[in-house]
């Protein structure tokens, strides 16, 4: 037991386009309590590669943050350890390299093909939730003369070509939603890297929780689409994968997912107004079902509750008695609950 809990690793993952609000802080207690309820190594990564995304200022704020409720992290941008950089846009060596394995394997094609094309096609098979249009296959069967021609007029993206054997099928176990088994070419081709040189989330996420040895991969249950294809480039690159847990994610009284527009629950808003942590922690704790009430408590304090079986199998929904208790945190800086 003592050598599986020493074997652990698990990492949180941001990517600092916007301030951290309670959406995803859930899902950062999470992955933290997993970690440390087996006694592991947990990983702070800032998946910074859309430099269109990205902005370098907010990543100090998403660390204070985190550190601000409780969160600590034994390797991260602040604390390095064997397996950094912990910054994606330091880490397109070890991306390119992964690409130069999927080209060797004659996994690879360029594809000429805009959003538009693929919406207008009247072929496109549909696409997995999340992961936008399904990709019919139009530049894959190119022939090197038409490819050359096309390149002349403009620059391709590169796809990974995914099974077309209709019997083949990924399958996994995912700790909160089950078996999942999905044809493997669902969703069709995907591209691995964009015409504008920037490296797929599909490929940098991968390589990174393999090369950093990720055991266990807690996160959102809008990525678990992209897991098929990830388990594709995981086989592809010779890559163990890690255990997989997709939470499901919070919504507001809307019925869309919890997000800035729904105001006042921005971390940074919180703490600016003397919000308690362990009001935050608390009420955290609620919505993934640790605790029967929103009680103010320490990150901490929740390790020792922390049980898989008890997070919720489908997405939460805040009321909107719920959401203008948690706004008002934000307003007035109470912490009465």
């Amino acid at each position: 037991m003592d050598d599986y809990k020493h074997n652990v690793r698990g990492r949180f993952a941001p990517t600092p386009s916007g301030l951290m609000h309670l959406g995803n802080a859930r899902t950062a207690l999470l992955s933290w309590l997993q970690i440390r309820a087996a006694g592991g190594t947990y990983v702070m990564r800032i998946e910074d590669i859309d430099m269109t995304r990205s902005r370098s200022r907010l990543v100090k704020a998403i660390l204070e943050d985190l550190k601000w409720l409780g969160i600590n992290w034994d390797e991260g941008p602040d604390q390095e350890g064997p397996y950094g950089p912990y910054m994606q846009s330091m880490k397109l060596r070890q991306y390119e390299s992964a690409l130069n394995k999927l080209h060797e394997q004659g996994l690879l094609y360029p594809c000429f093909c805009s959003r538009t094309d693929i919406l207008g096609a009247a072929s496109a098979p549909h696409g997995l939730a999340g992961e936008g249009p399904a990709y019919p296959g139009t530049c894959r069967w190119l022939s090197e003369e038409e490819r050359k021609e096309k390149e002349r007029y403009k620059t391709p993206s590169l796809r990974m070509k995914t099974p077309d054997n209709p019997e083949r099928f990924i399958t996994f176990h995912d700790q909160v939603a089950g078996i999942v088994s999905v044809p493997a070419s669902t969703g069709g081709d995907f591209i691995v890297k964009r015409a504008d040189g920037m490296f797929s989330y599909q490929l940098a996420v991968v390589v990174d929780d393999a090369e950093m040895k990720m055991t266990h991969v807690l996160r959102g249950s809008d990525l678990l689409d992209s897991t098929p294809r990830q388990l594709l480039l995981y086989e592809a690159l010779g890559y163990k994968p890690p255990s997989f847990a997709h939470v499901p994610l919070v919504y507001g009284p809307d019925g869309r997912r919890l997000a800035k527009r729904h105001g006042g629950i921005a971390l940074q808003a919180m703490r600016e107004r003397d919000v308690r942590p362990e009001t935050v922690i608390g009420w955290l704790a609620f919505m993934s079902g640790l605790t029967p009430e929103p009680i103010p408590v320490a990150a901490a304090e929740l390790i020792p509750l922390f049980d898989m079986s008890k997070l919720p199998a489908h997405p939460v929904r805040l009321s909107e008695e719920e959401l203008r208790a948690l706004q008002a945190h934000t307003i007035s800086g109470s912490s009465k609950l």
